[in-house]
C-alpha cells in the first residue's frame, strides 16, 4: 500500500473519467442541439469528440492516428514507472499525487483512442481500422470568447476561434497534475537536493562546523 495508494488515484480518475464519457455518450446528442447550460453562456456540457491531439490538432498522415495512439501507450507506461521510481526515492508527496493526476488522465485519453472506434463506433469514416482510431469523447466547455479574429493578428488572423478548448476530466486531471508540479517545484525538488547535499557531507565536516558555531 506504501506505493499503490498513488495508482489508486489514478485508477479512480480513470473510472470517473469514463463513467462522465459514458453517460454523455448514452445521454447527449453530439454538437450544439444537444448542449447544456450549466452557468449560463459561460460553462455548457457540450459533446464533442477530439480526433487527434489536445486542442484538435491532428497529425497530418494516414497513419497519424495511429502513431499518436501508439506514442500515448508508450507514455502511459513511462509515466507509471517513473511514479513507481520516485515513490521509491521518497521524494515529496505532492509531486507524486501530481505525476498520478497525470497518469489518470493520460490512461483515461489512451483508453478512448485505443478502444472506443470499436466499443462506440467513433473511429473516423476513412479509418483503416476502428482499432487505435477511437475519437477521445469531450464535454466541458468553458466560453470565455468566441468570434472572429482581427485580421491584423499573426498566425489566427480573420479566423473564428473559440478562446478556451472543450476539454474531459481526463484533461482535467493531467492539466492540475502539471500546474501543482510547476507551481510548486521549488518545494518539490528543492528539499530533495538540500538532503542529497547534506548526505553527501562528511560527518567530520558537519561536527568540525557545529564546534565552530558553537565557539
Amino acid at each position: 500500500m506504501k506505493y499503490w495508494k498513488y495508482y489508486l488515484l489514478s485508477v479512480g480518475i480513470i473510472i470517473l473519467d469514463h463513467t462522465v464519457k459514458l453517460l454523455v455518450h448514452n445521454n447527449m446528442d453530439m454538437g450544439v442541439v444537444g448542449q447544456i447550460p450549466v452557468l449560463g453562456d459561460w460553462f455548457k456540457l457540450h459533446y464533442t469528440l477530439n480526433p487527434g491531439m489536445a486542442f484538435g490538432m491532428e497529425l497530418g498522415s494516414e497513419y497519424g492516428k495511429l502513431i499518436l495512439t501508439v506514442f500515448r501507450l508508450f507514455a502511459m507506461v513511462g509515466i507509471a514507472y517513473y511514479l513507481y521510481i520516485l515513490a521509491k526515492k521518497q521524494v515529496h508527496q505532492g509531486l507524486l499525487w501530481s505525476v498520478a493526476l497525470i497518469l489518470g488522465g493520460a490512461i483515461g485519453n489512451v483508453i478512448d483512442s485505443a478502444f472506443y472506434g470499436v466499443l462506440l463506433d467513433n473511429a473516423p469514416y476513412d479509418s483503416s481500422t476502428p482499432w487505435f482510431h477511437g475519437q477521445v469523447i469531450d464535454m466541458f466547455y468553458i466560453d470565455i470568447w468566441e468570434g472572429r479574429v482581427a485580421d491584423w493578428v499573426p498566425v489566427w488572423g480573420g479566423k473564428y476561434m473559440a478562446l478556451w478548448p472543450i476539454f474531459n476530466i481526463a484533461d482535467a486531471s493531467i492539466f492540475v497534475g502539471v500546474a501543482i508540479i510547476l507551481l510548486f517545484q521549488n518545494r518539490f525538488f528543492g528539499e530533495k537536493e538540500a538532503h542529497s547535499v547534506a548526505s553527501e557531507v562528511p560527518a567530520s565536516q558537519l561536527e568540525n562546523q557545529q564546534s565552530n558555531s558553537i565557539g
